[in-house]
């Protein structure tokens, strides 16, 4: 087991390079989609670990419900510096385990106080809220999910305008973005090294319903147009998990990659390059963070087995 337990827990750090570089020179859908596996591959390894640590630190308390064999000198030793890392690893655990249940329990409150919101109103796919506060989200459903959006944002919109919108959430509903946000909120709740990687998942999945709602309307002027003055009345989704029209991420930044040429899906950076390498680097970190974790959860469940008396 030894300091393989260990590593999980700091190599998310590698993930920091693509998360920066990726926004600009992979595809949006590309780098969502990379940035989310490598995210949630690295949560549930680092914790996972957490918890082989906890187990050599449960084991130590008086009063543990654990079988005696577990706290022999033989089990701690499978574990470096035992007597600090296992009983930090308890309380480590209880947090992380916290943040992510409030994280669960606050995206469900929220969908079921918009669906609420919307009990009453046409089961159309778009509903419109009578509301002086200009916004617009994508709430997810069982089957389709809806479209939310007040009318003030309309009345702050042209007709092209809002035929832009709504490309825009339909993207996020189609895609399944609550997934990817969901996801890397959960990750970077399970560990803090993960939070460059939630900015930039949140940030590329605006990026993808940016380009694939110009693709629709036709006119990336036209999106970028929207985007911005969208973006000087509105407010944000109601939590993070789900897509709001004008945010996450910087907008004048999504504005300038509009107005700019659109992003080939089918290119692939070169290894030589700084984000190829970004890419080696976070793949490596991922494949090592797996690696870890299986090592050090069989070498931990192999010292058990022989401690636990039949």
């Amino acid at each position: 087991m030894g300091v393989f337990v260990f590593l999980p827990l700091v190599l998310p750090l590698t993930a920091w390079p693509i998360a920066r570089l990726a926004q600009p020179r992979l595809h949006p859908r590309t780098a969502a989609r990379l940035l989310t596996a490598a995210g949630v591959v690295l949560a549930v390894c680092s914790t996972l670990c957490l918890g082989l640590i906890m187990v050599v630190g449960t084991a130590q308390l008086p009063g543990n419900p654990l079988p005696d064999g577990w706290s022999d000198p033989e089990v701690r030793e499978a574990v470096p510096y035992d007597e600090v890392a296992g009983k930090v690893a308890i309380p480590a655990l209880v947090v992380v385990t916290g943040a992510c249940a409030r994280t669960l329990w606050r995206h469900s409150r929220i969908r079921r106080q918009a669906e609420h919101a919307l009990r009453g109103l046409p089961s159309s796919q778009v509903a419109v809220l009578p509301d002086d506060t200009p916004y617009a989200y994508a709430l997810p459903g069982r089957e389709r999910g809806r479209i939310v959006v007040s009318t003030a944002m309309l009345a702050c919109l042209d007709p092209h305008e809002r035929e832009a919108l709504f490309a825009h959430e339909r993207t996020h509903l189609a895609a399944r973005h609550h997934r990817f946000l969901l996801a890397a909120q959960l990750a970077a709740r399970a560990n803090p090294f993960l939070r460059p990687l939630r900015t930039a998942i949140a940030f590329s999945a605006e990026r993808w319903a940016d380009e694939a709602a110009a693709h629709t309307v036709g006119d990336r002027r036209l999106m970028a147009r929207t985007v911005g003055k969208a973006a000087l009345v509105s407010r944000p989704a109601p939590t993070q998990s789900l897509a709001g029209f004008a945010a996450p991420g910087p907008v004048p930044r999504r504005v300038q990659a509009l107005l700019g040429p659109a992003p080939d899906a089918r290119t692939w950076p070169p290894a030589y390059t700084a984000v190829g390498l970004a890419l080696w680097m976070a793949a490596a970190g991922t494949t090592a963070s797996a690696f870890s974790s299986a090592n050090a959860t069989f070498a931990l469940v192999s010292v058990l087995q022989a401690a636990t008396p039949l």
